[in-house]
């Protein structure tokens, strides 16, 4: 189970170590989502305002700390779309992006899997990042099928060769259909995600189904249990 935090979450991490034990004690695995938002806003890595990276840095920091007293993992984002970060061909923001990474695995190299996004430099997008990023500082990820087919414009056959480079550095994967288009988070099977060629690639690794589910469906697992089971007949 992932549990997705928010700003206001951190600012009682004794709850979130509560719902980890809890969860823990019935035989669940559990994983965190970083923060996706700071006052309202998409966090960005190289955000060009200091307040911005200052909590970057410390959300992470703190969520480290708890990654390492309960010996779990978080997902992080460098970004989202739309940020200073989307202009891949940007090699100086390229290259700040490569040293904010290395900054917060001085904080913690062992807690974090870093996801990829829909445009921009941690994207499927950019052509440089395995070998100006991810190779040279072996950094575990976590890979969202829909996030690198929607970045690669629903190209099924550039999927697989994305995943042939990068799946031997996903430790996590989120599984989630897509048209390619744009963010629709659809359940397996609704989409155009080639799975019987992605399902190889997952193997054993730990993975959530990040189904997009409306405010009236927010306690309904339904749409997960399907896509559960559409995967298992693959």
């Amino acid at each position: 189970m992932e549990l997705h935090l928010t700003e206001k979450n951190l600012y009682r991490p004794h709850e979130i170590v509560d719902y980890i034990r809890l969860l823990k004690a019935r035989g669940i695995r559990v994983y965190l989502h970083h923060p996706m938002k700071h006052h309202g806003q998409y966090l960005d890595i190289i955000s060009s305002s200091p307040e911005m990276r200052q909590y970057y840095n410390w959300s992470s920091e703190l969520i480290a700390t708890i990654c390492k007293q309960e010996n779990i993992k978080c997902i992080i984002h460098c970004h989202y779309s739309d940020s200073e970060c989307s202009n891949f061909t940007d090699r100086h923001k390229r290259y700040e992006t490569r040293k904010r990474i290395e900054e917060i695995l001085h904080i913690c190299d062992q807690s974090f899997l870093w996801e990829d996004t829909t445009e921009g430099i941690f994207s499927a997008q950019n052509p440089h990042l395995h070998d100006e990023i991810v190779r040279p500082l072996h950094l575990p990820l976590n890979i969202d099928i829909s996030h690198s087919f929607i970045a690669l414009k629903g190209n099924n056959r550039a999927l697989e060769q994305h995943l042939k480079t990068y799946a031997s550095y996903a430790d996590y994967f989120h599984l989630v259909d897509s048209l390619g288009v744009e963010h629709d988070s659809l359940p397996l099977g609704k989409g155009t995600v080639n799975w019987a060629m992605v399902k190889p690639f997952v193997g054993d690794t730990d993975f959530i189904f990040e189904i997009d589910l409306s405010e009236s469906q927010f306690l309904n697992c339904r749409l997960m249990i399907e896509s559960a089971e559409y995967f298992s007949r693959i």
